[in-house]
């Protein structure tokens, strides 16, 4: 107990000083945000801050935190580490410099940053490989809700009717200006999602649960190496390039670029301090990572996370279990929807202000999720975990070269640092991982860091150029021009 407790701590801790750093790297001004330059009354729309903070936190968060963490835990509590300092130094300030500046570029969606701050090539790359993620995510996001909800009413109501009936709620989501329906569903949402990960942490403390103190060794039953399978697993708990799809979306919301640090690093955190509650939970309620491992493959990630609560919390925890299991990814697919629709809008330049151009981006979308809910779950899981983290990746290199760019040039390690550790994690994977070339780790681990190193020559050369030929400054929309 001792080990979660301390690394709950340093998250506050990492929130309080590392998310202050950050802000202060940013340097925030009084300059309008698009929901007051903008507000179009459909995407642009004024928030309050802490309804902000809510809708972000369920933007990103979905069952990520509780499914990623409850298999990632497999590793042991090695996975604590990540957890905590992957979100205050990679995590967060991903968030964080994604949605500030999107903020600057009046909403502007990722592959729009990067092809402005990384070249038109990678835009093109950043569009194709966000749109993918995201249909992927909301995809993920319709297998696991509709599954449970299926194994609780009657046996005419199979997995495919709550399939369709998740994806129609996906339709008017994606459609209707986010304050209607997100503005005022999330918000609730968010607070039972943080009762969920409080009364399970009370359940751990109360039931006399056992948690394994934090040690480096790997405990994988399947004997999966924890570099780099556990940086690719755990994903939405420590980073996750999917959340660099979703601040865009609340960066056309917030009403002052001071709110960014409390919305954008504090809901990174507070996902963080639920995925850390979570991986406690399975580690403490099983025992051992074989016997959670085995609980996963025969219950399933929503079978395992109502047995937890069920049993530590009786039948307010099985209802606890249901509502956040069926919530929380139904909140984070209706968002990926719309995000993407939002890309294809850049794309395609469809004014969304017209419910029929919304229709014509929306509906192909969806027939392509409807899909792929045939594949099997866990496939998706893997495939959206590595586009996640090379997305990540990506968005990163775009936060460096934003602060470069702008002067901040010794302020840029803040975001290459990860940025660069995250190349490695992205190319050691899809070398080694059965979904991709199946090498071994003697020659995917040496690419890995190869590559990360590579890139990282890459950033000392451009910094070394800008510092002797100077950085533009900022445009005063916030734009560079």
């Amino acid at each position: 107990m001792i080990s979660l407790l301390l690394s709950l701590a340093v998250l506050l801790l990492g929130y309080l000083f590392y998310g202050r750093l950050t802000e202060k790297i940013f340097a925030p001004d009084d300059r309008k945000t698009p929901a007051i330059a903008v507000n179009d009354g459909v995407d642009c729309v004024p928030m309050k801050p802490w309804k902000a903070f809510l809708v972000q936190l369920l933007n990103i968060a979905g069952t990520g935190p509780i499914f990623g963490a409850l298999m990632g835990a497999c590793f042991g509590p090695v996975m604590f580490l990540w957890i905590v300092f992957g979100s205050i130094l990679g995590g967060a300030v991903h968030d964080y410099l994604s949605g500030m500046i999107s903020c600057r570029h009046l909403g502007s969606s990722v592959a729009e940053l990067s092809g402005i701050y990384l070249g038109h090539a990678v835009k093109w790359i950043m569009r194709v490989f966000s749109v993918v993620l995201l249909v992927l995510t909301g995809t993920v996001f319709v297998n696991s809700p509709a599954a449970l909800i299926a194994r609780l009413t009657p046996d005419f109501l199979n997995e495919t009717f709550w399939v369709i009936v998740i994806l129609l709620y996906y339709v008017l989501a994606t459609l209707l200006p986010i304050d209607r329906l997100i503005g005022r569903l999330y918000p609730v949402f968010g607070v039972i999602l943080i009762v969920m990960a409080a009364s399970v942490l009370g359940g751990i403390a109360a039931g006399g649960y056992r948690i394994p103190e934090i040690t480096l060794s790997d405990l994988h039953p399947e004997n999966l190496p924890v570099w780099p399978f556990m940086f690719i697993t755990v994903a939405c708990g420590a980073i996750s390039g999917f959340h660099a799809t979703q601040s865009p979306m609340i960066a056309k919301c917030i009403t002052h670029e001071k709110q960014g640090r409390g919305v954008f690093y504090g809901a990174m955190i507070a996902e963080s301090v639920i995925a850390l509650i979570w991986a406690a939970a399975g580690v403490a309620f099983y025992g051992t990572t074989g016997l959670l491992n085995s609980a996963l493959s025969s219950l399933g990630q929503s079978g395992t996370v109502y047995e937890i609560c069920r049993t530590m919390l009786g039948s307010a925890g099985g209802i606890l279990a249901v509502v956040g299991v069926v919530v929380c990814p139904i909140t984070s697919g209706d968002t990926a929807f719309r995000s993407a629709r939002l890309i294809l809008a850049e794309i395609t330049r469809l004014d969304q202000k017209k419910i029929r151009n919304r229709l014509i981006i929306t509906l192909p979308l969806l027939l392509a999720a409807a899909v792929l809910t045939r594949l099997d779950f866990n496939v998706l899981w893997r495939y959206f975990s590595w586009s996640n983290q090379t997305l990540a990746m990506i968005s990163l290199w775009t936060s460096t070269a934003f602060l470069i760019r702008h002067g901040k040039i010794s302020g840029s390690l803040l975001a290459a640092l990860p940025a660069a550790f995250m190349s490695a994690v992205s190319l050691t994977y899809i070398l080694m991982a059965p979904e991709g070339f199946h090498l071994n780790a003697a020659a995917a681990y040496p690419a890995g860091i190869l590559f990360a190193l590579a890139l990282f020559c890459v950033y000392l050369l451009f910094c070394r150029r800008r510092g002797h030929t100077g950085t533009s400054a900022d445009q005063p929309d916030g734009s560079d021009k």
